[in-house]
């Protein structure tokens, strides 16, 4: 004989509210509920009242959502903001590079330490194809391409609105993704670069600063990052 519960668990469901979903575009993801890039599908819906699962009455609209591929799990259609883990590591590489770059463009190309040392910064962050030759050459043809001869005076020109704009433009989609520390660490390996012939220049000062404020740090953490910067030894 059945029990009460068992008898109450195979009673049919009489009327309900069922979704229909219908998809409007797909693409690849980073889903929170696996932990990993995966395929979605973005989802668009209409509530149906139904009795003995005939639908009678609309009761609205459902969505938009996205559903991943594997788990199946919906989510709000903002965590298509957060880059996959793919397009992450693209965009962290062009941050240490562009950084690079611009303290170089800064401090000069003249040193073979410093060259090294953005060199090896540049490799670790996973382009490891990157060479002294290759980064001179890219400096020097920013530095014609924004006007800064070989005469013009690097204090004053070193961040002007070209390359604040570029660093804004590659560092601020990035900043959201990153922990405090994170942030902090991309700006202590320009700090790093730019210490490797010695003191801080102003010009140097000056793109390290606004790359700090790329980044979304305050200016009082960014001068306290790159003092604590500079009174360790390299």
């Amino acid at each position: 004989m059945r029990s009460a519960k068992g008898q109450r668990a195979l009673k049919p469901v009489i009327y309900g509210i069922r979704t229909v979903w219908n998809t409007v575009g797909d693409g690849e993801f980073f889903c929170p509920g696996c932990g990993g890039d995966r395929n979605y599908r973005r989802l668009t819906g209409r509530r149906r009242f139904t009795v003995l699962g005939v639908p009678l009455l609309r009761r609205g609209s459902a969505g938009p959502v996205v559903e991943c591929a594997v788990c199946r799990a919906h989510f709000a259609t903002d965590t298509l903001d957060h880059p996959t883990t793919t397009r992450f590591s693209t965009m962290l590489r062009e941050a240490v590079h562009t950084v690079t770059l611009g303290v170089l463009a800064a401090g000069g190309t003249t040193s073979r330490t410093v060259l090294d040392t953005a060199v090896a910064t540049v490799r670790d962050a996973g382009l490891d194809d990157c060479t002294r030759e290759q980064l001179f050459t890219i400096v020097e043809v920013l530095a014609a391409d924004t006007g800064h001869g070989p005469g013009a005076d690097p204090a004053a020109e070193a961040c002007g609105a070209t390359l604040a704009i570029e660093l804004h433009e590659v560092l601020g989609p990035l900043a959201p993704h990153l922990a405090t520390a994170g942030r902090e660490s991309v700006l202590l390996q320009g700090a790093r670069i730019a210490l490797a012939d010695g003191p801080y220049s102003p010009a140097e000062r000056e793109v390290l600063t606004t790359v700090g404020s790329a980044l979304q740090l305050c200016a009082d953490d960014t001068a306290r990052l790159l003092a604590a910067a500079a009174r360790t030894p390299s």
